[in-house]
């Protein structure tokens, strides 16, 4: 997991930098402001027209997209530090190819593409943290999709609570409790299965002792964490 804590680091060390020079930019930068986006709303849909960049301050924005077939996948859990948008010239009437939602109360920093382009060319080093960013966020796509195409739905769900509990995890009387609420249609979208698989699967796990879940919370046992699968006894 040592490419969670390189990007762990990198998302604290954006989210420091704007921190940082939050004021002084928005007196250069006139669209550089803090929007609040309430649970389950949008900062922009598939297929809608976006020039924006937003950083997140604080909450969770989930990145989905619809497919042909109807169905939704969700492709990744973005946090804070992390950085969404379009990087195509605003000039250019170019659709965002998926949905970003807010999971929970969240707060971005809203940059506008040209103000953003200033940055980066100014800041080199804000430049290399978001390239490594993008470049990591890209990697872990592509994985979710090769692990969508060669795994089993019980291992896609092991292997995605095991790294949301490494990115979202605390300490619990069972084990590590997910500090992010998701329902089994959630989940079922995270791992592109249908709800019914996943509740089966989920209601076992709970049955063997791996997992405790209520409809506020999902925690995982330390054994079953340590061990880094759920294997059946």
């Amino acid at each position: 997991m040592s490419h969670l804590k390189d990007t762990n680091t990198t998302l604290q060390a954006l989210h420091s930098i704007f921190e940082r020079h939050l004021q002084g930019w928005q007196k250069k930068h006139p669209s550089v402001r803090t929007i609040e986006i309430p649970n389950k709303d949008f900062l922009y849909r598939q297929g809608d027209r976006c020039t924006d960049f937003f950083l997140i301050r604080e909450g969770i924005i989930k990145l989905s997209c619809l497919t042909l077939q109807g169905n939704t996948l969700t492709l990744a859990l973005l946090r804070q530090g992390d950085i969404i948008g379009c990087v195509q010239n605003d000039s250019i009437d170019q659709a965002m190819e998926e949905s970003a939602q807010a999971l929970g109360n969240t707060v971005c920093y809203r940059i506008g593409h040209d103000d953003f382009r200033q940055l980066i060319s100014s800041r080199t080093d804000l430049a290399w943290l978001i390239f490594q960013l993008m470049h990591t966020r890209q990697q872990r796509i592509e994985h979710k999709l090769r692990t969508i195409l060669t795994q089993s739905v019980e291992e896609r769900i092991v292997s995605t609570l095991l790294e949301l509990a490494q990115l979202f995890g605390a300490r619990c009387t069972h084990g590590y409790s997910l500090e992010i609420f998701l329902t089994q249609q959630e989940l079922a979208d995270l791992v592109s299965a249908s709800r019914s698989v996943v509740s089966t699967l989920m209601n076992d796990f709970r049955n063997r002792g791996f997992l405790e879940y209520t409809r506020d919370q999902i925690c995982i046992n330390d054994t079953a964490f340590t061990q880094g699968s759920f294997h059946k006894s």
